[in-house]
């Protein structure tokens, strides 16, 4: 009985740890649903970004879809910038631990933040989006 005792937290543990799982799979599930129109796309635990066409949209995942989606056009944002724990990052000096976050500012003065928990993904997002951003400004001009 001692024994089964002893067994009793690693069960419970393994419940829980399951359960967690599940929960994240069927956020997984309802992103690539949702993620099917969109050119680019990211997740994470945080976020989820998606580029369609000149339109940017972001978001949180749950198991049900996306929630609290902003959608962006690219020619209203002024600038774009990544950061670590609210500093603004310099090329090549990215740290390796720190709250990241791609941060738009619009015309308008509206800013506007999407967490990263990986700084290379957030690095690659940030280059894109400067590369549409050039495209979109030659195409106009």
């Amino acid at each position: 009985m001692e024994r089964g005792l002893l067994w009793l937290p690693l069960l419970a543990a393994f419940i829980g740890l399951a359960w967690a799982g599940w929960h994240e799979f069927q956020k997984v599930q309802a992103y690539e649903a949702w993620a099917t129109g969109f050119d680019r796309s990211k997740y994470d635990i945080l976020a989820i970004l998606g580029q369609r066409g000149e339109h940017l949209t972001w978001g949180r995942p749950t198991r049900r879809g996306p929630i609290d989606l902003i959608t962006l056009p690219l020619h209203k944002i002024a600038t774009l910038q990544l950061q670590v724990n609210g500093q603004p990052v310099a090329d090549g000096d990215l740290p390796a631990k720190g709250k990241v976050e791609l941060t738009l500012t619009t015309d308008g003065g509206d800013t506007y933040s999407i967490p990263f928990t990986d700084s290379d993904l957030a690095r690659r997002w940030e280059k894109a989006l400067h590369q549409s951003l050039q495209a979109l400004k030659s195409a106009s001009a």
